[in-house]
């Protein structure tokens, strides 16, 4: 029930234009760095050891929906609107904004999921649900959202 009241509020609000459409680019702080500014750089150059192919993908899909649990808020489609009781404030990154998906290195992601995103909910995944390998192939499912 809670779900269908944060989508209905969501439809809402892109009724009354307050939704972004398309790109989440009018949004700023969508392009903010999560990654502390004395850290950017070294994250930024950290690169996925594997391949982008159908089965590394899948594997990412399955800890997403499973294990990384992120489906609750990222949703099925990746586009932050998920479950999250209680939440107040910004939703979860949308993945399939393609704007965002330029910006954002695959690097400063899996360091998202080391330490966290400062000034969000989103908590850190590695080492406690995630391996650092199981993470680099959930970035290979976010990557196939913005294809």
């Amino acid at each position: 029930m809670k779900g269908n009241k944060i989508k209905l509020l969501a439809f809402y609000a892109f009724c009354l234009g307050l939704w972004p459409m398309g790109s989440e680019a009018a949004n700023p702080e969508v392009f903010k760095p999560r990654v502390p500014s004395d850290q950017i750089e070294e994250a930024r150059t950290w690169k996925n050891p594997f391949p982008s192919t159908a089965d590394n993908i899948e594997k990412g899909k399955t800890l997403f929906h499973g294990k990384a649990f992120c489906v609750t808020c990222h949703g099925i489609d990746g586009k932050g609107l998920g479950e999250i009781p209680g939440l107040v404030g910004k939703l979860p990154r949308n993945f399939t904004d393609k704007a965002w998906q330029a910006t954002r290195m695959d690097g400063e992601l899996l360091w998202i999921l080391k330490n966290g995103s400062p000034g969000t909910v989103m908590a850190p995944f590695i080492p406690l649900v995630l391996s650092e390998d199981e993470a680099w192939h959930v970035i290979l499912y976010v990557r196939s959202f913005g294809k």
